[in-house]
């Protein structure tokens, strides 16, 4: 019942979102609300990724060569995935070159443009949906932290981006395709060989502390049942 209730809120959210978007879009955009505690970015890192994608944003919004452009971009340290399309070829060779002489942080870009017309607002409404059903299904799994992985759609075909483990890919590969209408998934993950000693060790003492109160609320419960009990014999006996 929670998970429906999320889903319809955040369904509501992203289609008066998309209503109202500019030429740059995208649900990691809209979506993320990733903690500081949990991202496996450095601080410097996320605020680096921030930074390139409002000078990305910039750079597309002032090119009025891509003015009938719809562009998505969606970063994980310093990688760069844009999704969409452009009007001609020679927009989307434009915004490569753009790109690549501007944004000077950028690490690497992954080109998914394709050239054609724009698509509708319902056909990003209905990305938006496969994205937000994505981000539900992470929310409903022990593998790994929702926060771990960012998640874009573009005409069905969802990706993700993040620092895993295998296991954790494959597990948010799985999570992923079974949202509604979905085509493909693709991942764009940097792999880990193991997870970060940092989070186990906090997972150890989350667990310690959920151990410890599960047990003294076991011993309040024992505790609370003996009371019971002698105060029912004290009433027999007077």
């Amino acid at each position: 019942m929670k998970k429906a209730i999320l889903l319809s809120t955040l369904l509501i959210l992203s289609t008066l979102l998309s209503a109202c978007s500019t030429i740059v879009q995208g649900v990691a955009a809209v979506t993320s609300v990733a903690t500081m505690s949990n991202d496996r970015r450095s601080a410097g890192t996320i605020l680096d990724d921030k930074t390139l994608y409002l000078r990305i944003n910039n750079i597309v919004e002032e090119d009025v060569m891509l003015d009938d452009a719809h562009i998505n971009f969606m970063i994980y340290d310093g990688v760069v995935l844009m999704t969409g399309e452009a009007p001609s070829q020679d927009a989307k060779t434009r915004l490569v070159a753009q790109l690549k002489a501007k944004a000077l942080n950028m690490k690497q870009l992954v080109n998914e443009v394709v050239v054609m017309p724009s698509s509708s607002y319902l056909s990003r409404a209905k990305d938006n949906l496969i994205s937000l059903q994505v981000e539900v299904l992470f929310q409903d799994q022990e593998v790994f932290h929702p926060t771990h992985i960012r998640v874009l759609t573009e005409r069905k075909t969802v990706y993700l981006m993040g620092a895993v483990t295998k296991r954790e890919a494959e597990n948010a590969t799985n999570q992923a395709a079974k949202a509604k209408n979905v085509g493909k998934v693709v991942r764009l993950f940097s792999y880990l060989s193991k997870r970060p000693a940092s989070e186990i060790e906090r997972d150890n003492l989350k667990l310690a502390e959920d151990e410890k109160r599960a047990a003294l609320e076991a011993k309040k419960a024992e505790l609370a049942a003996a009371q019971a009990a002698l105060q029912e014999q004290i009433d027999t006996l007077n």
